[in-house]
């Protein structure tokens, strides 16, 4: 039987943190800030949240955005520049390079093919499931 990675309190406060995290993310918080909220230094804040939750901070902060990102450049007429700034980006470039890392595509050319999909007049019902959830339930191909 492997060891504990932490105990139940500094778990709880983890979770807190992450909460923080995602109902901020389209905010700028820093990792002092995040920390805080789990009663932890920056440093073993950093460290527990990614052996903890599998990704750093920012990395759980940038999966949300780009989620939220996915969404809006699918269903909604905002330009890019405006999801842009909705999801918490000041720098339009940044962005572009952060999606298109993650999706393969830019956000302009992702909305494109989003919407070839979407042939009613008032589009389909979408139902959206978490990045999480898909990948335990769905593994990844073996080659």
């Amino acid at each position: 039987m492997p060891g504990r990675l932490i105990d139940d309190t500094t778990f709880r406060h983890l979770v807190r943190a992450r909460d923080y995290l995602a109902a901020q993310h389209a905010n700028r918080v820093g990792l002092f800030d995040a920390a805080r909220e789990a009663c932890l230094s920056p440093f073993h804040f950093q460290r527990l949240f990614a052996r903890t939750f599998g990704e750093s901070p920012q990395e759980f902060v940038t999966r949300l955005r780009m989620e939220r990102a996915r969404r809006l450049l699918e269903t909604d007429r905002m330009s890019v520049t405006d999801v842009c700034l909705e999801i918490g980006y000041v720098s339009l470039g940044t962005f572009s390079a952060r999606f298109s890392e993650r999706m393969g595509q830019s956000p302009s050319q992702y909305r494109r093919e989003a919407r070839r999909w979407v042939a009613p007049r008032n589009g389909w019902r979408l139902y959206y499931l978490p990045s999480c959830f898909v990948n335990f339930w769905l593994p990844e191909s073996q080659d």
